[in-house]
């Protein structure tokens, strides 16, 4: 994949993670906005100068990062619980696993899907490279229960705006100060609940069946 942050000896990829999981760390502490060299560097024991050696700069560490949160979700939602009710049980299952990683996650999920850094653009290449990657489980479990007529990629993308629009509202609201009156009960389990409604109404209308 050809990204601004180039593949290196295996030896040199250890010592980036080290400063990936040091970036991790900040991101979770202080949010978009904490997330500075500076910080990165503290939190490794290392000097500013070496952060820039190991990624070129900022833009550099935030794509690495970018593209380790998106590995994360990949990895989420190929390891999420097995379903025992077909095609739709499993691709319901996706959709609660890609909703468990947005709510324990939401800062790596505000790098990935939100201009949470106003001057930073992820790379083509590396956009192009991680959504491919991390969709291809959903991508394929829509594939295997979409209509004969109706074009999977249109399905995908269609159900990944439900997953998404439900769990951004979600996280949106619960950043907020609770209100008196809202649509939904604030309760984790309500807001499951929710969530598994706009999901199944979205694999009925688009028709998948299995």
């Amino acid at each position: 994949m050809a990204t601004r942050h180039l593949s290196t000896r295996p030896a040199e990829q250890h010592h980036r993670g080290r400063f990936l999981d040091a970036a991790l760390a900040v991101l979770a502490d202080r949010g978009v906005a904490g997330l500075t060299v500076r910080a990165v560097a503290e939190r490794a024991g290392a000097s500013t100068i070496t952060v820039y050696t190991r990624f070129g700069g900022r833009t550099g560490l935030l794509d690495a990062l970018y593209e380790r949160a998106y590995d994360a979700l990949a990895d989420e939602l190929r390891t999420g619980p097995p379903a025992d009710g077909g095609g739709v049980a499993d691709l319901l299952a996706v959709a609660l696993a890609y909703r468990r990683f947005a709510l324990e996650n939401p800062a790596r999920y505000g790098l990935m899907f939100e201009r949470a850094v106003h001057d930073y653009d992820p790379d083509p290449a590396l956009r192009s490279g991680v959504v491919r990657t991390s969709f291809a489980e959903l991508a394929g479990k829509i594939s295997r229960i979409c209509p004969p007529d109706a074009d999977p990629r249109e399905c995908c993308y269609l159900f990944w705006t439900a997953m998404h629009g439900l769990v951004s509202v979600e996280l949106t609201i619960s950043s907020q100060s609770p209100l008196e009156e809202w649509f939904l009960d604030p309760s984790d389990a309500a807001q499951e609940a929710i969530y598994r409604r706009g999901i199944e109404a979205m694999i009925s209308g688009l028709g998948l069946r299995g």
